[in-house]
């Protein structure tokens, strides 16, 4: 397998989007290929989970060839829940590590805000199991469920869990291109509105449009793709074995670092899948970076500020910078790639090493991408 690089990202400002979503496509690869120190590539991978029921569009990564005005290269579409962005991403990595191809756009997309709350329910229930949706719950309720058991088992309180939303509006304050730019305080989280509880509407991260483009290319850039790892669950959280966190999480995470030849120790700065609050101290500790019920310690100590030793979301996360599904995973790995090469402006962290995380469905498909400076 060769050496893979990211030569450039792109990305439209996540929050509500005019324009369609082959629109937002085209813009954030334009971007991509406009800050690409080397613009040649020979194929393109397009993420989008559900262009169909969302906005009625179909066959996009053709339609996105045609936009670029690059017919005849070929251009195929990943589809794979709210795990689309990392899992088209590792595609095309694979395109490339290979030798199929020198150069790859990825780029991944989605539009949302258009649409009655109660049809983007019912779009995004059908991510859930048969089995499941059978029960009658959502996913905010699975995951109220699991943090009822991880506080029951930790001792984390309501006031420490309202510090993670906290920290991730105070990081997308500085994202120019976050749906929300506003920071809040503890008791701003205690007074939203119940969702499932203990979650309420500060802990949930919002429905956005946005999409993100990457180029990865076989000739030596400065931020290299140190290694991938992909696993899967049970789609059913019923029925899995181990209630209390995400073992897809666990298994894709260990897999990439090994690949990348790294241990937690060296890794820098965390882009983490942060759908709900508790979720990124699950993840965090799930991914090995600390034992069971200590990660809020490292948050209460400011460790993962901007300014700490482990910056964690400086995007703001997927509840401050915003949740487009499908790109919310090249968004990972875009701020991470931003983070590396010292172009992550307002927000910007010393690192050489960095980690995204993605999670489709409950943790039922989990992607972790390690990316470093070669």
């Amino acid at each position: 397998m060769r050496n893979v690089y990211l030569a450039g990202v792109g990305q439209t400002a996540f929050g509500s989007y005019k324009g369609s979503v082959e629109q937002m496509l085209l813009d954030a690869s334009l971007e991509a290929i406009e800050a690409a120190a080397i613009g040649e590539f020979s194929a393109i991978v397009v993420g989008s989970m559900s262009p169909e029921s969302f906005g009625g569009e179909a066959y996009i990564s053709t339609k996105l060839v045609d936009f670029l005005g690059l017919t005849p290269i070929p251009a195929v579409r990943v589809e794979n829940g709210p795990a689309t962005g990392a899992s088209a991403f590792h595609m095309g990595w694979h395109m490339v590590a290979s030798g199929q191809y020198d150069g790859v756009l990825v780029a991944a997309g989605e539009k949302m805000t258009h649409l009655s709350a109660r049809r983007t329910a019912t779009v995004l229930g059908d991510i859930l199991s048969q089995h499941d949706r059978a029960l009658g719950v959502t996913m905010p309720a699975l995951v109220a469920m699991m943090t009822r058991l991880y506080m029951a088992e930790t001792g984390l309180t309501r006031e420490q869990l309202a510090l993670v939303p906290v920290k991730a509006h105070r990081n997308g304050a500085r994202n120019r291109k976050a749906h929300f730019q506003k920071e809040v305080s503890v008791a701003d989280v205690l007074a939203s509105p119940l969702v499932a509880d203990p979650l309420r509407r500060l802990d949930c991260a919002p429905l956005s449009d946005g999409a993100v483009a990457v180029l990865l290319t076989s000739k030596s850039q400065p931020v290299r793709v140190a290694g991938i790892g992909q696993a899967n669950d049970l789609a059913s959280y019923a029925l899995r074995a181990d209630l209390g966190g995400l073992a897809a999480t666990r298994a894709a995470a260990a897999e990439a670092l090994r690949r990348a030849k790294k241990t937690v120790n060296d890794v820098d700065v965390i882009e983490t899948h942060d759908a709900f609050s508790p979720l990124e101290l699950v993840n965090l500790e799930d991914m090995g970076f600390f034992e069971r019920g200590h990660a809020v310690q490292a948050l209460e100590m400011g460790e993962l500020d901007l300014k700490g030793g482990l910056p964690v979301n400086p995007s703001g996360g997927l509840k401050a910078r915003g949740h487009p599904l499908s790109a919310t995973g090249l968004a990972q790995v875009a701020e991470v790639y931003l983070q590396l090469a010292g172009k992550a402006e307002g927000r910007q962290v010393d690192a050489a090493c960095g980690l995204a995380h993605n999670i489709g469905g409950f943790g039922t498909s989990v992607a972790v991408t390690v990316l470093d400076m070669s």
